[in-house]
């Protein structure tokens, strides 16, 4: 075998494990997407019954967090619509766990990518530009999976925003959604208030309810 030749078997057999490795990461990432969507729109239907029909994903909306190495779960979070009883598509915006050993989805929550609707029309107009009710949101699930570290499920009724003035120059927006504290537990409904700073649209306080 000549030097060159030679090398080139070297440079193959090396990149052997590589490709071997990219390829097993291309499949989780396959696994852990198609798990986890296959867990939200379960979820969906469940929480929307009739009125959620043809449950999409947007593909190139996808991301995921690949697991730590001390850490057995994959972050996949995206988006989708459903087709509501109406006819019209109804957004909305996923996050979930994958985890890698047992295959098993965990913290699967979804939101309607709803308009927030102002209770009582006053003088007091806070800015919305910035308000975010997904920010909102996030930090209300961040307060359950506190409350509840098992916590399997978490979704949001986007219909039921509510935006009111409170003290301070602060704006408190409050909702309901539903929580499965751990898995094989039933849904229990829960409400939540989230304050901010109308000046910086920071959020300032979480209460839930549940």
């Amino acid at each position: 075998m000549n030097a060159a030749l030679h090398l080139a078997f070297v440079t193959f057999v090396l990149g052997l494990p590589s490709l071997a490795h990219a390829a097993q990461a291309a499949d989780l990432a396959k696994a852990a997407a198609d798990a986890c969507e296959t867990a939200v729109a379960e979820t969906v239907r469940n929480m929307r019954g009739r009125d959620a029909k043809e449950v999409l994903f947007t593909g190139t909306k996808r991301a995921l967090a690949p697991a730590a190495a001390d850490d057995d779960e994959i972050g996949v979070k995206g988006e989708g619509r459903y087709r509501g009883a109406a006819g019209g598509a109804m957004p909305f915006t996923y996050t979930c766990a994958y985890n890698v050993k047992t295959a098993a989805t965990t913290g699967v929550m979804f939101s309607e990518k709803g308009v927030v609707r102002r209770v009582e029309e006053k003088p007091w107009q806070p800015d919305l530009t910035n308000l975010s009710p997904e920010a909102c949101e996030a930090a209300t699930a961040r307060a359950l999976k506190g409350k509840h570290p098992r916590v399997d499920r978490i979704t949001f009724d986007s219909e039921s925003r509510q935006l009111r003035p409170a003290p301070n120059a602060h704006a408190s927006l409050e909702g309901r959604g539903a929580v499965v504290r751990a898995a094989g537990m039933n849904a229990v409904p829960f409400t939540y208030r989230c304050e901010f700073d109308a000046r910086s649209d920071k959020i300032v306080g979480v209460q839930t309810s549940d």
